[in-house]
């Protein structure tokens, strides 16, 4: 498990207003009375509410797969949204340093500090889990995990790390994309649906994925 550790060191850098009722002309408004004050229905703002597609599982083996998908999205998506927050960071900082020596020796000090905050976490992950966290990161920075450890290492080290994850069945280099990979879809459904939720917190990624069209090109490639 301490090559896997090592591999998901990636994720180091990476109440109302009042409104008096006034006559505008002879035909009567509707009013609504809250808490004494007495205001028009027209004016009357309501919160966003988002729809969401409904998503078909047709059978218990579907249902069953996308929970055991849900608890490990749930479970990683935190440490990817560490990853790009890091990054931005990292990015802001380094905007500022020409010295090439000072630009490495911060990027060590990020490298480390999270490290020593996370690893002991990053341990316990399974080798699917450490996946979806490397697809969840290039969702949220819009960079494979093997790009950034090549801007931010070097080419050597990311080819390295790449190699010891092929032992465990992964890629540095996978994509996030569920317009092609029905698991991507499967996980940005769920993402969507636990932000509208309130179960995870909301972090904008690299790009906008809309679940209605993704939705439609499932359903067109399952003929359904």
């Amino acid at each position: 498990m301490k090559y896997i550790t090592y591999i998901y060191m990636i994720g180091l850098f990476c109440c109302w207003g009042q409104t008096p009722a006034v006559a505008v002309d002879t035909i009567p408004k509707k009013y609504l009375i809250i808490k004494g004050d007495t205001i028009t229905g027209q004016s009357i703002d309501l919160e966003e509410v988002v729809i969401l597609p409904r998503l078909r599982l047709n059978s218990n083996e579907e249902r069953r797969r996308y929970l055991i998908l849900q608890r490990k999205t749930l479970k990683v998506y935190p440490y990817a949204k560490l990853a790009a927050e890091r990054l931005e960071t990292l990015n802001a900082r380094m905007a500022g340093v020409k010295s090439k020596r000072q630009r490495k020796k911060y990027t060590r000090m990020v490298q480390k500090f999270v490290e020593n905050e996370f690893a002991d976490k990053l341990k316990k992950f399974t080798i699917t889990e450490g996946q979806i966290l490397i697809k969840l990161i290039h969702r949220q920075t819009g960079e494979t995990a093997f790009d950034l450890i090549k801007e931010l290492r070097s080419g050597w080290r990311a080819f390295w790390y790449n190699n010891t994850a092929k032992l465990f069945d992964m890629s540095l280099k996978i994509p996030f994309d569920p317009e092609v990979e029905e698991e991507d879809f499967l996980i940005e459904d769920i993402l969507q649906r636990q932000f509208d939720k309130g179960n995870l917190e909301f972090q904008k990624s690299y790009k906008t994925f809309d679940l209605y069209t993704l939705n439609k090109i499932w359903k067109n490639k399952k003929g359904k």
